[in-house]
């Protein structure tokens, strides 16, 4: 794990550098999506749905013949108030590159693990909506998808729509980064904005990494601090896995 930082070190809210922040899970939070969740993570809130349609996109379709496996896609977005400022809504189809790159993000981390095949003739929307912004809120929308998706899952399985839990594993994500010289687990966003280097990483309830994103933000990192955060996240994500679980039942 990471050093014992210097007394004087303190963060933002008062944790501990190996610290999460809290997270509560509120399964059943939209009535009308077959599988719903509001996440709060510290003071970062998002709505996470998970909806299913008949059929698969166009790409997955073939003439004449079933499709080989279901589709699994996300959706990502920022409400005017979730912000200090007010956040312009996307308009006409048009989403900035930030968004495009999160939403992506999550659809191809929840893709990981599923079995696409057991989805059978399904697409599977995951919809992510920040209702309160401070820091890490891609992260919470793939944890919070999953748990989404999964109560889906049970509903679409109690019904018979889905024959078989195509999902392989739990999947969770946290930030992790180089804040006052120390390695931290779960930046808000005042250490998030002055952090010399962050990383997002989203693995397995087993600790196997599905992906990390880090960048030096203004000040370069070595393999051992690398090593710190990759340390800090799989504990973190370890975390979050037993609140997903908690929240399914």
């Amino acid at each position: 794990m990471t050093d014992s930082p210097p007394k004087t070190f303190i963060r933002t809210d008062g944790r501990q550098t190996w610290e999460p922040r809290p997270i509560n899970i509120h399964p059943g939070f939209i009535e009308n999506a077959d599988g719903s969740v509001l996440v709060e993570t510290g003071k970062t809130r998002v709505i996470c749905t998970a909806s299913v349609e008949e059929g698969v996109p166009p790409f997955l379709q073939r003439k004449d013949q079933p499709p080989k496996h279901g589709w699994l896609t996300a959706e990502y977005g920022m409400l005017p108030g979730s912000t200090g400022r007010r956040k312009k809504r996307d308009s006409g189809g048009k989403i900035d590159g930030r968004t495009q790159e999160i939403q992506r993000l999550i659809g191809r981390s929840l893709r990981s693990v599923v079995g696409l095949k057991a989805l059978g003739n399904h697409t599977f929307w995951i919809d992510c909506d920040v209702i309160q912004a401070d820091g890490g809120t891609r992260c919470a929308s793939i944890t919070g998808g999953w748990v989404a998706l999964k109560l889906a899952i049970n509903k679409l399985l109690k019904t018979g729509a889905v024959l078989s839990d195509p999902l392989i594993s739990p999947v969770a994500a946290i930030s992790c980064g180089i804040y006052a010289g120390q390695a931290v687990l779960d930046l808000d966003y005042p250490e998030d904005s002055e952090a010399g280097v962050d990383g997002n990483f989203i693995m397995l309830a087993n600790g196997q990494m599905i992906e990390t994103q880090m960048s030096a933000e203004g000040a370069t990192y070595s393999r051992a601090q690398m090593n710190q955060l990759l340390d800090l996240a799989e504990a973190g994500v370890a975390s979050l896995v037993e609140a997903q679980l908690k929240a399914v039942g």
